[in-house]
């Protein structure tokens, strides 16, 4: 086939809707620990800083920010342990059973694509594959066996360093390429809806500046329901103040991006 280029993908609101699953878990996972759940615009706010795409990490800061800022008198939860309520809640489960064992937040996801999207990008010579901060079991679930995808290709949690980090978008490029990056290269796409995505793509391209390589933003679900245009208006403007090269009103949107500029 003669690959046009590559697109790589975000899973957490970019291919599902995680608004009532990983947000809701990171919302009554800090109220565990503190008696506060935090809002959808104090986590935007957190992770438009670009250094909080884990939810882990995320939950473990929200609770020491709001510790500090009320005075209160608790103590800070462990990594572990927030790891393993906030699981509770996620999973509903040991994330490692079966997936028909979990009656977690995970059965609440709505998908943002089809598996006939990806028949699409194929068709179109674009080669794709997935860059997330998600564990393993709840990446495959979502890309194997609710969008019936075959041994997509994947990073996920633990196969690198997290992103802003750009280690495992380079991997997975020059794997999926079969070639080194540099000039001459197809363009490397990376669509994800927080900065930290953003960041990713600066730093690849610190790595390897004669490579093409195209950030693409979208802002999650959340953002795009009635009442909420303001806030979605700002929050892609964060998006193209880290770099963003071009902001997209959904994920399908991709694929008129390629039709006009590939």
């Amino acid at each position: 086939m003669d690959l046009k280029g590559l697109a790589l993908f975000d899973i957490d609101g970019v291919i599902r809707d995680v608004g009532g699953s990983y947000r809701l878990a990171l919302k009554k996972t800090v109220d565990k620990f503190c008696g506060w759940e935090p809002s959808n615009k104090e986590i935007d706010s957190l992770k438009s800083e670009g250094y909080w795409n884990n939810d882990w990490d995320a939950s473990l800061e929200l609770i020491k920010r709001r510790t500090k800022s009320h005075g209160l008198l608790i103590k800070q939860p462990s990594r572990e342990n927030l790891i393993n309520q906030f699981n509770n809640f996620y999973f509903g489960g040991n994330p490692f059973d079966e997936p028909n064992q979990w009656n977690g937040f995970i059965n609440d996801e709505p998908l943002l694509v089809n598996k006939k999207f990806f028949q699409q990008l194929t068709d179109r010579k674009i080669r794709w594959g997935f860059i997330s901060g998600a564990e393993p079991p709840s990446a495959r679930f979502v890309l194997e066996k609710r969008l019936g995808l075959v041994s997509p290709p994947l990073i996920a949690m633990g196969d690198a360093p997290e992103k802003p980090d750009p280690t495992g978008l380079i991997s997975l490029s020059q794997q999926l390429l079969s070639k080194p990056l540099g000039f001459g290269v197809q363009p490397i796409t990376y669509l994800g809806d927080t900065v930290a995505d953003v960041i990713t793509i600066q730093k690849a391209r610190v790595k390897f500046p004669q490579q093409r390589f195209i950030s693409l933003g979208v802002a999650p679900p959340h953002l795009h329901k009635k009442g909420k245009l303001e806030e979605r208006k700002a929050y892609e403007k964060k998006l193209k103040d880290a770099g963003a090269d071009k902001i997209l009103k959904s994920t399908n949107k991709i694929l008129e991006y390629f039709l006009l500029n590939f």
